[in-house]
């Protein structure tokens, strides 16, 4: 099963009946974008908004609440249903960064059992460069029929993190945020990060200049770079299980599909409390 799918692939595919697209952009906090009014002007035909704060626990959307967290089971299969997504659907996920929160629907839709799903390289900006269709509107998919089949070893609690039965924990966030020189963008949280965890920026994994994802042999070098070990359990951490699902995404690319996401992420850990924080560069092991 593809992970990545080229613009020339789902051009060729785009009126194929099995295919979903789903547009699955999100704006970090204080950038004043609005996914949604972006994804109604212009988005590739046929695709429908992939939204991960709606596609969220309940709990996520109360005051205090944290992130677009993974909603139960029966809740994603229902959400899925009305996006016009089954069982037997090929799911290309996009976004207007390149490649940023597309990772995010793509291991949401394996965390829940589906494995019939990949990443747009390039996403909407190369479909865009290319000269291909968009369309606007809000279209009204047929609903279709999801069973959802949770996959409990892709994701990681804080509690599993503090018990230390996760592996290596890798954070994707920029170096700045990681060694807690810079300030995170949700107020109130603590800067640094997990104790032991090691740092692998998301775009590190990314051409500079496409925003498509390395080959392959590019990517294990990065995270050896980081310090990641050749074998083991990793779990892949951000600011809020976004760009943790880039890492992810690279880690399968190479051959390591067993690579879970702390969901909750720094927004949980770094919060006022009693979990452990380091600052500065990571420890690289020996």
């Amino acid at each position: 099963m593809n992970t990545i799918v080229s613009t020339a692939w789902l051009a060729e595919h785009l009126d194929d009946p099995d295919v979903r697209i789903v547009d699955a952009t999100y704006h970090l906090p204080g950038t004043n974008r609005d996914a949604a009014a972006e994804f109604a002007a212009a988005h590739i035909p046929g695709a429908v908004l992939f939204d991960v704060d709606d596609i969220a626990a309940p709990e996520s959307k109360a005051p205090g609440g944290l992130p677009h967290m993974l909603p139960p089971p029966g809740l994603f299969a229902e959400r899925m249903a009305a996006l016009g997504i089954g069982n037997d659907s090929f799911v290309v996920c996009y976004d207007v960064h390149g490649l940023m929160s597309a990772a995010r629907a793509w291991w949401m839709l394996r965390a829940f059992g589906h494995d019939g799903v990949a990443v747009l390289d390039g996403g909407l900006p190369a479909w865009k460069a290319e000269g291909r269709p968009v369309e606007s509107g809000a279209p009204i998919p047929a609903p279709a029929r999801f069973t959802a089949h949770f996959r409990p070893a892709l994701v990681r609690s804080k509690a599993e993190v503090l018990a230390g039965t996760v592996g290596t924990v890798i954070d994707a966030r920029a170096r700045e945020r990681f060694e807690g020189t810079a300030p995170e963008p949700r107020p109130g949280l603590r800067g640094g990060h997990i104790p032991g965890a090691l740092n692998l920026p998301f775009g590190d994994l990314l051409d500079p200049a496409t925003r498509t994802l390395l080959p392959p042999e590019e990517i294990a070098a990065r995270f050896t770079a980081a310090g990641l070990p050749q074998s083991g359990p990793v779990t892949a951490s951000c600011g809020s299980g976004i760009t943790a699902c880039v890492l992810a995404l690279g880690l399968h690319r190479i051959g390591r599909e067993d690579a879970a996401v702390y969901d909750g992420s720094w927004a949980e850990w770094g919060m006022p409390g009693d979990t452990p924080v380091e600052t500065g560069p990571a420890r690289k092991r020996p």
